[in-house]
């Protein structure tokens, strides 16, 4: 297993992630750190990285090389961008970077750097036709893309700091400054002609710092249950209310706020103001939160080569398999149990007509119905959910997690906690209690089916004849314990499908 350091040299921040690459593909963020450094500061007067900001990114760099050299690190990539790129003094922070810390710095383009963050989002969002929005510091990114094609791109060379810079004079009031960067922006969106032909069903991606401060404000604000910002749907009139209280606000107040980072008060009004022009101008009800960006495309692109011609194909599966991977799940039973569940599934949908959207969350269910006993066998189902609810997933939204993790812990005749229920009653539905006991009861036969991990079921054929449902296996060689352990699940599937269990 590899190990690689990739740094992300911002105009705002500069972070580390540690990455163990595993065969065939998969990876894993194992440690990161991140220093506000601001190197594009003060740039606008004249054009050149300070040096002030050029010690403190040195300094950081060097506690970097210290946690990689610390961690085993065998490679270091390290790309710059914004700030950089258009410093006058480039080539001497380059050389001095290079001096001091051991480290050589990738200069991105604005294009190189615009397809890594698309390349991030498309291979962990299941969002076919998406219009990505990346406020970083010293710059803004505007992607396009349709069918999972790259179609346009925008870099405006305004940025969270560099337009708190701008518009942050002495004297001028908060909300007049806001209001100032929204006018500005507004400008600048209206000279990016292709934004005027892109499709109105494009859903809006927001990535980078700023939006993942909005959304553990937002959390706090609405009491969310879930940690997980990736995937997070935030409404547009929920955002608005949210700009209007922060924009006013001077920087000690900013500070306090609970959810944002002490860091990032001073900018996030600016970046604020730059969603708001563009809401407005695009005319969105809503945008996804993505929590990859990036640095993920650096990450996939090493990890599997052949991203950088063609994305992932099944993002969801990708994801999944990883987790596998990482928890030392059984392989081969998973993917038994996978297949066997997606069997019930099908030969089941006369009963629970479900569409096929639940699909997706049984097999996340399936996958990872195991993954608790990394932590203990004993109520293993209960690690699983909680496991589950904190995984890094792509390709499922928030609520298809949670509906995942409950029917997990079903798997081995656990009921449903009601306080646990309780804590996502702003995600659920009022009857999905009643699909995650049907999705639970049908991954508990699935498990059973391969009790002894042999495979010996191969396949399942179901005909449903007046009060009973007649479960016939297809099996190779002896199958008495998987039928015998499917037979303890009769009474959860009474309850669930009202008809009777028989397995021959």
């Amino acid at each position: 297993m590899e190990k690689i350091g990739i740094i992300d040299l911002g105009s705002n921040s500069a972070r580390l992630v540690i990455v163990n690459l595993f065969q065939d593909g998969y990876f894993m963020v194992v440690d990161e750190l991140k220093e506000s450094v601001r190197l594009g500061q003060d740039m606008e007067r004249d054009g050149f990285l300070k040096p002030q900001r050029v010690a403190e990114t040195i300094k950081t760099l060097k506690m970097f090389r210290k946690l990689c050299d610390a961690s085993g690190v065998g490679r270091i990539i390290t790309v710059a961008t914004e700030a950089v790129r258009k410093a006058k003094n480039q080539r001497s922070f380059l050389d001095e970077i290079q001096a001091n810390c051991g480290i050589k710095i990738k200069v991105l383009t604005a294009e190189e750097e615009a397809t890594l963050v698309y390349r991030g989002v498309i291979n962990t969002m299941d969002v076919p036709k998406g219009l990505i929005l990346e406020i970083g510091g010293g710059s803004t990114k505007i992607v396009y893309y349709n069918r999972r094609n790259r179609l346009n791109y925008a870099t405006l060379p305004f940025g969270a700091v560099t337009l708190t810079d701008m518009f942050g004079r002495d004297g001028v009031k908060p909300e007049e400054q806001a209001a100032r960067i929204e006018e500005f922006m507004a400008e600048q969106l209206a000279g990016v002609e292709w934004l005027k032909e892109i499709d109105p069903d494009a859903q809006m991606i927001g990535v980078g710092g700023s939006f993942r401060n909005l959304f553990r404000i937002n959390k706090m604000v609405h009491k969310y249950p879930l940690d997980t910002v990736h995937n997070y749907n935030m409404l547009t009139e929920d955002f608005l209310p949210l700009y209007d209280m922060i924009k006013v606000l001077d920087l000690d107040k900013k500070k306090k706020i609970k959810g944002l980072s002490a860091q990032r008060a001073d900018i996030l009004p600016a970046a604020l103001a730059v969603i708001k022009a563009f809401v407005t101008h695009i005319g969105v009800a809503n945008f996804i939160i993505s929590g990859s960006g990036l640095r993920e495309g650096l990450m996939v692109n090493h990890a599997l080569p052949s991203t950088i011609e063609k994305p992932v194909s099944d993002v969801l599966t990708y994801s999944l398999t990883t987790l596998v991977k990482w928890y030392g799940c059984d392989e081969k039973h998973v993917e038994h149990v996978v297949n066997l569940s997606i069997q019930l599934f099908k030969q089941l949908r006369v009963l629970h007509k479900f569409p096929r959207q639940y699909l997706k969350v049984l097999k996340v269910a399936a996958t990872l119905h195991d993954c608790g006993m990394r932590i203990k066998y004993y109520s293993h189902p209960r690690h699983s959910w909680y496991m589950i609810l904190n995984a890094t997933l792509y390709g499922v939204s928030h609520r298809e997690i949670v509906l995942a993790a409950f029917a997990a812990c079903c798997h081995k005749n656990e009921d449903i906690n009601p306080l646990d229920w309780a804590r996502f009653k702003d995600v659920l539905h009022e009857d999905d209690i009643e699909i995650v006991r049907r999705l639970g009861v049908m991954l508990r036969i699935a498990e059973s089916l391969d009790r002894s991990m042999s495979g010996c079921v191969k396949g399942i054929n179901c005909d449903i004849l007046g009060d009973s449902v007649i479960m016939k296996t297809e099996v190779e060689g002896d199958a008495a314990l998987e039928i015998r352990d499917a037979m303890t699940a009769g009474a959860e599937f009474r309850k669930s499908f009202h008809k009777n269990l028989e397995i021959l």
